[in-house]
C-alpha cells in the first residue's frame, strides 16, 4: 500500500511539475521560517505569544466542537441554510485575510523597509508562498470535494470519509496558522479579532462537516465525533503560525501575507463553489456580505 501510495505521488509529481515545485518552494520558505525561530518561539517573551496562539487555536477547535455537536440535536439542515451559513463563514475569513493579515504585514513591513514598494512586494510573496501551498497540497493530497469531486492521488484505494476528513484538514490548516501568525508579535489589536471571526465562523462550518459526514453514511455519534476532531488541526496549525513569523522581523509579514494567500485560496477554491452548487447563490452572496460586514466590524471595533 506505501509502495503504492509513493509510485501514485510519482506519478502525480511528473503529470503536475509546476504545483509540485510550487509546493517545495512554499515547504522550503516555511522551514526555513519555523528552523528560524525555533528556539526563539520557546523562550523569553516569545513563550507569551506562544500561549496566545495556543488558546487562539483551541478557541477555533472548541467552536468547531460546538458547532459540530449541534448535528445530534439537528436532523436536518436545508441546503439554501447550509449554503448561507458556509456564505457568512467565507465572508468572515475573506475579511479576515484583508482587515488581519494583509493590512497588518503591509503595516509591519512598511516599518521594517520605510518603502510602499518592498511592504507591498514582501506580503505579495508571501501571499503567493499561501497559494502555492494550498495548491500544491490539494494536488498531492488525496480528498475529496462536495463541489468538484475526487482530487490528488489514490483516492480509489481511500475510503470517502476519510478523503473528506483530509478536505476538512486542508480547509482547517490556513484558519490555524493565521491565528498563530495573528498572535506571534503579541499583537492583541491583530490576534483577538482574528481568533474571534475564526471561532464564529468554525460554529456553521463545524455543523455543515458533521452534517456532511452524516449524509454519506455515518452515523450521528461518529460523524460528530470527527467532526469535532477535525478542529484539532486549528492548534497544531496556530503553533506552525507563531513558530514561522517569530523569527526574523520580516518573517512576520510574510508569514502574514502566506495565511492570507491560504485563507484566500480556500475561500475561493472550496468555500465559495460548495455555496453555488445547490442553486442558492444569492443566500450565499448574502451570507457572504453579512460574514465580511461582521468581520470588518469587529476588527474595527476591537482592533
Amino acid at each position: 500500500m506505501t509502495r503504492t501510495l509513493l509510485q501514485s505521488w510519482r506519478r502525480q509529481v511528473l503529470a503536475h511539475r509546476g504545483p509540485a515545485l510550487g509546493l517545495l518552494l512554499a515547504l522550503a520558505a516555511m522551514a526555513w521560517l519555523l528552523l528560524d525561530s525555533a528556539v526563539q518561539s520557546f523562550a523569553g517573551h516569545n513563550r507569551t505569544y506562544l500561549g496566545y496562539a495556543a488558546l487562539g487555536g483551541l478557541a477555533g477547535f472548541g467552536a468547531t466542537a460546538l458547532g459540530a455537536l449541534g448535528a445530534l440535536t439537528l436532523r436536518q439542515v436545508d441546503n439554501r441554510t447550509q449554503d448561507c451559513m458556509l456564505g457568512f463563514a467565507a465572508g468572515m475569513m475573506l475579511a479576515a485575510a484583508s482587515f488581519s493579515l494583509i493590512l497588518p504585514g503591509l503595516d509591519a513591513a512598511r516599518d521594517l523597509f520605510d518603502s510602499s514598494v518592498a511592504a507591498a512586494t514582501t506580503v505579495v510573496v508571501g501571499l503567493g508562498l499561501g497559494v502555492l501551498l494550498m495548491l500544491g497540497l490539494d494536488y498531492f493530497t488525496p480528498h475529496r470535494h462536495e463541489s468538484s469531486g475526487l482530487s490528488g492521488p489514490e483516492t480509489s484505494r481511500i475510503s470517502g470519509v476519510w478523503l473528506f476528513v483530509l478536505a476538512i484538514i486542508l480547509h482547517n490548516l490556513p484558519e490555524g496558522m493565521a491565528i498563530g501568525v495573528g498572535f506571534a508579535q503579541g499583537d492583541l489589536s491583530v490576534g483577538v479579532p482574528l481568533t474571534m471571526a475564526i471561532a464564529i465562523q468554525d460554529i456553521p462550518e463545524g455543523l455543515a462537516v458533521a452534517l456532511a459526514l452524516r449524509a454519506i453514511g455515518l452515523g450521528s455519534g461518529r460523524a460528530v465525533g470527527v467532526a469535532v476532531a477535525s478542529g484539532l488541526m486549528e492548534p497544531l496549525g496556530a503553533l506552525i503560525g507563531v513558530g514561522m513569523a517569530s523569527g526574523l522581523p520580516i518573517a512576520y509579514p510574510v508569514s502574514l501575507g502566506i495565511a492570507a494567500g491560504a485563507m484566500i485560496f480556500v475561500v475561493s477554491h472550496e468555500v465559495i463553489p460548495e455555496t453555488h452548487r445547490n442553486g442558492h447563490q444569492t443566500a450565499a452572496t448574502v451570507g457572504l456580505m453579512a460574514g465580511f460586514g461582521v468581520m470588518m466590524f469587529l476588527d474595527t471595533a476591537l482592533g
